[in-house]
């Protein structure tokens, strides 16, 4: 009894400092982390306080289960929590680069993703990111030595139980801060980098984890009544065809041009006195094209796809992860099923991998007859290829000869991928010269550009020697940002102003053209997003929407409300912008006045209802039981995708 006894408190006094050293650098590190990478707007000394404590918490709960080990396998699960921890922070890191957001656990069943985009990842790492790791070689050698090996010995549990009693203590003391600052926490969860900001790094993997959980069991437990609820808000919430533009091109052919990580601002830019976007800019003056200058991203962690799952079925993306990926064996009454009905051939042209985004699958529950991916091109040389497929030139011309053979009228949709992160392009297919800022991202992001607009030209011009341009509706749309406001210093050399809250939120507009022959074109100045396209194309087609449950509204309609709603939950209209919960005038870039503050509020309520009311209805799969009248729903298993690909030539 004695020798155990002895035994104890020498493993006792070895093992506790390890222990505390090893949460003592994990809590320092991730400390230092949430502060200098993520982009987290700490106001005052409490949220400073709450970013300063709340990794402490997680470090000493989770550090502790190390307790529970016997002998060398006691210091051998600490190294492994540890290094799991520093892990997940990292991969966070490496992810806020690029998205300006966190990692959710739907993001990590997109394996079908990762394979492409292994350059861009490659790309946001940086040399000094060794130092993530120092602290975990530092550990491996102390717990690696002989001395430390050869320890042996277990806690009793008036050891164990004060260690996690204080970690609990700690965590929950954080909540109830954070609480005070910002009542309803976990309940108003749109916007990641709140938790992340009150309550660490760690507890939000562990809130992500909880909330993916309870939204898999919402399918389950759904019913038909449900519904009821969203189909009331969108029916109040229709917009009814301006008359001048309803029918406007009806019976023409679609063509979608998807335009990656296109901005606004490159639209009339001038990089040393010569236009970026010379074809792009003379739409904008054409007499059958409108022009939207107000027209937003609305993308989340889904990106590309969350603009096509929007421009498809007028619903929001999903606030994790991407609906492509987790929701793609639901019900949809998405465009292509639409217009199936009214003799439309519907097809995606994309020269990357059917799987990618699990477009191969979704596309079946869309209606979508053809799906022409990277298979479905031949001849290709290595000049014809970008990082993420088929550059835009030879993927135009291939497409242009495919779209040929199509059954008219149809309804299709044209993926380019050139302009992409991190905007690497041969030089030799280079028009014009890069940036001067010192930041790759930035400086690259116009030569890419420049080749897509030639691309487009080069694809408007395919049509007319097809003869197809005279019946045909071309619709360019820009899917999300391409340069995130990591690169906001950047930036404000570019366009010579600084990025305020305001001016950030400006440069998530993206172009909207929409080119009908015959139609009077224009400049729009009407405050649009991605969620308004279908209403808004469908009528122009002279196709009724207000028996369908639909988010947006047609924004050539006198009824639509110019309200913009993005994924996070801020928004942006005329008169008031909402970003991370402060209210701005966007035409001064000042905070909003005080008489202006209750239409401010009703707009955010009625923001954050739409979202709640939209994922209801995506994750619980609620249009399974609804079919709007005159609508033929999709049985997936009806389409097969094998006969729109072909050998390659020798």
């Amino acid at each position: 009894m004695e020798k155990s006894k002895s035994l104890n408190k020498k493993t006792v006094n070895k093992y506790v400092p390890l222990f505390v050293l090893a949460v003592a650098m994990l809590w320092i590190k991730t400390y230092v982390s949430q502060k200098m990478q993520f982009k987290l707007d700490v106001d005052g000394v409490l949220q400073e306080f709450l970013l300063f404590i709340n990794p402490l918490g997680s470090a000493l709960l989770l550090l502790s289960l190390s307790f529970f080990f016997k002998g060398a396998r006691k210091y051998w699960s600490l190294l492994l929590i540890y290094t799991l921890m520093s892990v997940l922070l990292y991969a966070n890191v490496v992810y806020f680069r690029f998205f300006s957001d966190f990692i959710t656990l739907p993001t990590l069943f997109q394996t079908q993703n990762f394979g492409d985009l292994g350059g861009s990842i490659i790309t946001l790492i940086q040399p000094t990111d060794v130092l993530f790791f120092v602290d975990v070689i530092v550990l491996a050698i102390l717990i690696g030595s002989n001395r430390v090996k050869k320890e042996s010995g277990n806690f009793k549990t008036k050891v164990i139980l004060p260690v996690i009693t204080i970690a609990l203590a700690i965590s929950f003391f954080n909540l109830a801060l954070a609480e005070k600052d910002r009542p309803q926490l976990l309940t108003r969860g749109f916007d990641r980098s709140y938790i992340v900001k009150y309550l660490g790094m760690y507890n939000y993997a562990l809130y992500d984890t909880v909330e993916t959980l309870k939204s898999s069991s919402q399918r389950v437990l759904a019913d038909s009544d449900d519904k009821t609820e969203v189909l009331n808000y969108t029916k109040s919430n229709y917009a009814k065809p301006n008359e001048d533009y309803f029918g406007a091109a009806e019976d023409m052919n679609v063509v979608y041009l998807h335009l990656e990580s296109f901005q606004t601002f490159l639209l009339d830019y001038e990089l040393d006195g010569e236009e970026v976007t010379p074809f792009l800019n003379s739409l904008i003056g054409d007499q059958n094209t409108l022009y939207f200058d107000n027209f937003f991203h609305q993308t989340a962690q889904g990106k590309t796809s969350d603009a096509e799952f929007m421009l498809e079925n007028s619903l929001y993306g999903l606030p994790k992860g991407s609906a492509f990926i987790t929701k793609g064996q639901n019900t949809y009454q998405a465009a292509p099923a639409i217009l199936k009905d009214k003799g439309y051939t519907s097809a995606v042209f994309h020269g990357n991998n059917g799987t990618f985004w699990n477009r191969s699958e979704i596309y079946k529950s869309f209606g979508y007859d053809h799906f022409f991916d990277i298979e479905s091109y031949t001849n290709l040389t290595e000049e014809d290829m970008a990082e993420y497929g088929v550059m835009d030139k030879p993927f135009f011309e291939q497409s242009g000869e495919l779209l040929e053979t199509l059954p008219e009228p149809f309804y299709t949709k044209l993926m380019t991928v050139s302009h992409h992160f991190p905007y690497h392009i041969n030089q030799d297919l280079t028009t014009i010269g890069k940036a001067t800022t010192g930041d790759p991202s930035v400086d690259n992001y116009f030569q890419t550009a420049r080749y897509a607009d030639e691309a487009i030209e080069q694809f408007f011009t395919q049509l007319e020697e097809s003869g197809l341009d005279d019946n045909t509706m071309v619709v360019l749309y820009g899917d999300h940002y391409g340069i995130s406001d990591n690169h906001n210093q950047a930036m404000e050399q570019i366009l010579s102003k600084e990025i305020t809250p305001v001016e950030n939120a400006n440069l998530q507009r993206v172009p909207l053209f929409i080119h009908v022959p015959g139609m009077k074109g224009g400049v729009d100045h009407t405050y649009g997003g991605q969620i308004d396209l279908l209403p808004t194309v469908m009528h122009m087609l002279g196709v009724e929407t207000e028996n369908y449950i639909h988010f947006g509204a047609d924004l050539l309609s006198e009824d639509h409300e110019e309200l913009v709603t993005f994924r996070n939950g801020d928004y942006v209209s005329p008169e008031i912008y909402s970003i991370g919960e402060k209210y701005y005038n966007p035409k001064t870039g000042l905070p909003l006045e005080d008489a202006q503050l209750e239409q401010a509020e009703k707009f955010q309520q009625q923001s954050n209802y739409e979202l709640e009311l939209s994922d209801q209805l995506v994750t619980s799969d609620l249009l399974r039981f609804y079919t709007p009248d005159g609508f033929t729903p999709i049985d997936p298993a009806d389409y097969n995708y094998q006969n729109d690909k072909v050998e390659e030539a020798e």
